[in-house]
């Protein structure tokens, strides 16, 4: 999708390019929303259905748990078959469109990291009524043009850890603990990051030393969850410009993935424009990086329909990314997001996305909040068999709480009930 400048660092003309948009993000008004405007396609928009999300912070240690509503399905995702339904083979590297008209296209970045264990937040995924599916088709072209081909992922999950640790379970429960610290999981960053320079800093060295790549959830964006279980973010957009420039610090010239604002597209509140224009400097700061990889975050199969988030992804700027990613903390099925992440990709001139599978193994159940009868889905890995699909990842923190419902704790404390559950199915 994005396009490298030669000596792999912004060009002059998008450094300025980045600054008018957070210019922008910070007036907001007419002139931001006319810039939102100009970049959006022309497509018509499909109905949109808003699922509330909150997220909750336990402990120093974990990252926020976000809490979807019940939603309606706008757009019906087609299932592919597990035997007859063939995927879309990228032929070209992803598309790579420059808002610098003197910058000149490159090559994708190229994988050439290894990586293996991560660190887990809490997000609990909007309800659905899509009918699971079976696994989609896998494509021999599963490899190309994949920045993450051959990488293995990084972050613990500290909370499987604790429980696997604390004697309070028998030899299978713990042994099923034990298995689930060792599945690399996202590392949420926000307001409960302290200093995030630091934290990330920690969290790429860490992955270095493993041979891994890091997995990391920027999640901050002001007016975050608009109002909702998660409400919060930076105050101002000053405030966020800062604390993503501390991100990018803290990955220094390291190899990272960073999921950027879940639902922050799919949840839209206040001025649209001035998001948009958050989101594009954001992304902007973390891509002078050329290790750092940006999947900017497109909600679930079932809550915006395809051609109008193509409109909000692309007016956000996830031309300059690495691609979209989709089902963070949700439970859709892996079929239901391939075959919704490869509308959108045909709609964005074939971009690239990460899927998260931590939950989503028996589907969605008939609750947003710590539904039962779930179970963990395929284990993170960058060898997807498609060719659109970058990685699955374990983005939301597995076996953290949804919220105070269905006998679940508050919102980011590690239920272990719920965990071990979650592996036996």
């Amino acid at each position: 999708m994005k396009h490298r400048e030669n000596a792999g660092h912004l060009s002059t003309g998008r450094r300025a390019l980045a600054a008018t948009a957070l210019t922008l993000a910070l007036s907001g008004g007419l002139v931001g929303q006319q810039l939102a405007e100009a970049r959006q396609p022309a497509t018509a928009s499909s109905p949109s259905a808003h699922a509330p999300r909150g997220t909750a912070v336990a402990g120093a240690t974990t990252s926020p748990a976000r809490t979807p509503a019940p939603t309606t399905p706008t757009a019906a995702a087609v299932v592919p078959g597990s035997s007859t339904a063939t995927t879309p083979k990228a032929t070209t590297p992803k598309a790579a469109t420059s808002k610098a008209t003197t910058s000149t296209a490159t090559a994708p970045k190229a994988a050439t990291s290894t990586a293996t264990t991560p660190v887990a937040p809490t997000r609990a995924p909007a309800s659905s009524t899509s009918t699971v599916g079976s696994a989609p088709a896998t494509s021999a072209a599963g490899a190309s043009g994949n920045p993450l081909a051959g990488a293995t992922f990084y972050g613990p999950n500290t909370g499987a850890a604790a429980a696997a640790r604390s004697g309070a379970y028998g030899p299978a429960d713990s042994a099923l603990l034990s298995q689930l610290a060792g599945v690399p999981t996202a590392l949420w960053l926000g307001s409960w990051s302290g200093d995030v320079t630091r934290t990330v800093r920690d969290a790429v060295t860490a992955a270095q030393a493993s041979g891994a790549v890091p997995v990391l959830v920027a999640y901050n964006v002001p007016d975050t969850d608009c109002g909702g279980y998660s409400a919060g973010g930076a105050a101002s957009a000053t405030e966020y410009a800062t604390w993503v420039q501390q991100i990018a610090a803290g990955i220094g010239s390291a190899r990272a993935v960073v999921v950027v604002e879940p639902d922050a597209l799919a949840q839209l509140c206040g001025d649209p424009a001035r998001r948009y224009a958050l989101l594009d400097a954001a992304i902007d700061v973390l891509e002078t990086n050329p290790g750092t990889l940006t999947y900017l975050d497109a909600g679930n199969p079932t809550w915006i329909g395809a051609a109008e988030m193509a409109k909000r992804l692309r007016a956000a700027g996830v031309d300059d990314a690495d691609g979209f990613s989709l089902n963070v903390s949700n439970f859709e099925t892996t079929a239901a997001n391939v075959s919704y992440g490869q509308a959108l990709s045909a709609a964005l001139g074939g971009a690239h996305f990460v899927i998260d599978t931590s939950r989503n193994g028996n589907g969605p159940g008939s609750d947003w909040c710590n539904p039962g009868g779930r179970a963990v889905g395929e284990r993170p890995t960058s060898a997807t068999g498609q060719a659109l699909v970058d990685a699955y990842l374990w983005v939301k923190r597995t076996g953290e709480s949804d919220g105070t419902c269905n006998g679940g704790p508050a919102a980011g404390i590690f239920w272990p009930q719920y965990a071990l559950g979650l592996m036996r199915n």
